[in-house]
């Protein structure tokens, strides 16, 4: 009993110093993802000597983190946003990943003279991009909607196809015309299990009084946790069929949404954490030594070929233009996924696979700070930089059982065109009522003259008939202004 204290006294001091290097790593332009495996790495056996060496706990520990970091990408993606780079995104996380395990395996069986098998094997290791990174450091790049679409859907999809294709090759399962059935029956079963539990679930919140607002984000993200395990159960894709649920459940009329929201940010932060520390603790720096050869050209391979042929061939049908699909090329960004992919044979005692984990471990570190610290700089290059967009309104819900209602409380943010909207133009629907306007720490009861502004909070009660209406009001408004139709969220 006495090492408890120790034992939590220092987990607190690890989280603390991770979450104060998300400071240091803005000032500095450096992803902190990296610091993250600096601090393991110093825990470590090279620094304190915490010792981390068994790949089979290492791998369960980082699935789990993998499907919190899923759970939290689904969550905060926006279907308005992802939806025109629909077809992009999945082409390049299921098509793109075909093509770069291809690529990388044949270019690494004659430069690094590894064995057909092995040299695929590491190809479908280093196919898929990474969302803790994607997730953490794209959203910071100002780009067009459609560009951080795509690549936020290939990141939360292509685990998937990765991870099988990984488990294949490393039980040395047999290659005959059934695979790609397989393949295909484990991502579309995935999907189909994603979809269905998000709607039960986002149906069972929006009918459950909770009698404490804090169990709707815990209940929401034991429902994607839920869709991981019933799709591993189901022999489907636990992860696609995790992000999927967390999609449909992060668009769908949550209670309490924006709690959710945060709730999931912080736990998709808290497991980037956990899993980075965790990675760097299972780090050798004496093995890494010897692996820096083959991690340096595995990832010469990855960038400068495979990358960009993948691209080039997932978006043939789409007729991308270079400059986009150059920055999409550059973007593909690596990190815990590899690493976490790289356990599984070695877990599975697949010979030389101790060099694969720590070629990876090399590669991502090189990666990351290449990629991470130049996405700016090769966005404005290339001419597919933006200015930031503002934000949509913040439009959160709270079931009013007993009156059959909900009481939704919007933020209008900064560039919104709901400013300087008279009440009497909002023509919110029927049954949906604007009760109180909070301005800069005072409320009032609005009237039909009265004008809002940026920064404004408005809390409305709408009939639970009324209530879709009502956003699709809202939104619309936020995007074109007082003139905008009813026609849903686009404002068109």
């Amino acid at each position: 009993m006495a090492e408890l204290p120790v034992v939590l006294g220092t987990g607190a001091a690890v989280l603390l110093a991770a979450v104060l290097a998300v400071r240091l790593s803005t000032r500095m332009g450096l992803p902190s993802l990296l610091l993250y495996l600096v601090i393991g790495v110093l825990l470590g056996e090279a620094g304190l000597g915490v010792q981390l060496s068994d790949p089979g706990l290492t791998q369960s520990l980082g699935l789990a983190a993998l499907v919190m970091i899923l759970t939290e990408g689904g969550l905060t993606t926006r279907w308005p946003s992802v939806k025109p780079a629909l077809a992009q995104g999945v082409a390049l996380s299921t098509v793109a990943v075909v093509a770069s395990v291809a690529v990388t395996g044949s270019a690494l069986h004659w430069l690094l003279g590894l064995d057909w098998r092995v040299a695929l094997l590491w190809g479908a290791v280093l196919a898929p991009t990474d969302s803790a990174a994607v997730f953490s450091v794209l959203r910071t790049v100002g780009l067009p909607r459609r560009l951080v679409g795509a690549l936020e859907l290939e990141s939360g999809i292509n685990d998937a196809p990765a991870y099988i294709a990984v488990v294949v090759l490393a039980e040395g399962t047999r290659m005959d015309w059934t695979l790609p059935l397989l393949v295909v029956y484990e991502l579309a079963a995935g999907c189909a299990l994603g979809v269905v539990l998000g709607w039960l679930g986002a149906a069972a919140l929006r009918r459950a009084a909770l009698p404490a607002t804090g169990l709707y984000p815990l209940a929401t993200v034991a429902v994607c946790v839920v869709a991981y395990s019933s799709g591993q159960l189901l022999h489907a894709s636990g992860l696609l069929a995790t992000y999927v649920a967390a999609l449909v459940l992060g668009n769908s009329r949550l209670p309490h949404r924006s709690d959710t929201l945060s709730f999931a940010e912080g736990l998709g932060w808290l497991a980037q954490i956990g899993l980075f520390v965790l990675l760097g603790l299972f780090a050798s720096p004496q093995r890494l030594v010897g692996s820096i050869a083959s991690g340096l050209v595995a990832g010469a391979v990855v960038l400068l070929l495979a990358r960009p042929l993948s691209v080039l061939v997932a978006l043939l049908p789409f007729r991308v233009p270079w400059r986009e699909q150059a920055f999409l090329s550059w973007a593909g960004l690596r990190g815990a996924v590899p690493i976490v992919l790289a356990l599984i044979p070695l877990a599975r005692g697949v010979p030389d696979a101790g060099r694969l984990v720590d070629a990876v471990f090399v590669l991502v570190v090189v990666l990351t700070l290449l990629q991470g610290w130049t996405l700016g700089p090769v966005a404005k290059l290339l001419g597919v930089a933006v200015r930031g967009e503002p934000k949509e309104i913040e439009v959160d819900a709270a079931v009013l059982d007993e009156l059959d209602a909900a009481l939704l409380q919007v933020r209008i943010q900064r560039g919104s065109r709901l400013h300087g909207v008279y009440l009497s133009e909002l023509r919110l629907p029927p049954g949906a009522s604007l009760s109180v306007i909070v301005r800069e720490g005072e409320s009032f009861t609005p009237q039909k003259t009265s004008r809002l502004q940026e920064g404004d909070q408005l809390l409305i009660v709408a009939t639970e008939g009324s209530r879709d209406a009502a956003e699709r009001r809202l939104r619309a408004v936020d995007r074109a202004g007082r003139l905008a139709r009813w026609r849903g969220e686009s404002g068109q």
